[in-house]
């Protein structure tokens, strides 16, 4: 379990016990899968198809795919929230220009484009060493194409919502 309580699951805690193992080769493997299609590298098949759930729709699949490629990027556990509050945890007072565009190009991408931007933000929390909550990732990928857009305003409330915080302090 994380830190919230909230079960692991399946596939996150096998990525997890990957990245503990120090799996390298499996972790290079997944890594193929950045910049292509979701399930277009067949050196994922043999980590990703095990954990996918019977007859996947187009958008679990991906997810899953998505889910493990990034990780393979990152594989820093242990955060909580969405990606809003891992990227807000970056913010400083000044210079957040740069960032809120390319978060509101995130918010704003087409499930079919997602990857890319997404591969620039964890790219850049890696590089803030900015842990991920994988369990929530991979469950906001297989909603990101909802109609009422809950995903994306999660989103923004956790980006947005904590500048609030921080300048009435």
């Amino acid at each position: 379990m994380n830190q919230t309580m909230t079960p692991l699951h399946p596939f996150v805690d096998y990525l997890q016990r990957l990245a503990e193992g120090q799996e390298r080769g499996a972790l290079a493997a997944l890594r193929r899968g950045l910049g292509q299609p979701p399930g277009t590298a067949a050196e994922m098949f043999p980590y990703v198809v095990p954990y996918l759930p019977p007859n996947p729709s187009r958008t679990q699949e991906a997810a899953y795919y998505l889910t493990a490629s990034l990780f393979a990027l990152h594989p820093k556990a242990g955060g909580q929230g969405n990606m809003g509050s891992h990227l807000a945890q970056t913010r400083t007072e000044s210079g957040d220009d740069a960032l809120e565009r390319r978060f509101t190009a995130l918010l704003s991408a087409h499930v079919d484009d997602l990857p890319f931007y997404l591969r620039q933000a964890v790219s850049y929390l890696k590089s803030k060493e900015v842990p991920i909550d994988w369990n929530q990732l991979l469950k906001d990928l297989q909603a990101w194409d909802h109609p009422d857009r809950y995903v994306q305003k999660a989103w923004a409330n956790a980006f947005w919502g904590s500048r609030q915080t921080t300048s009435t302090e």
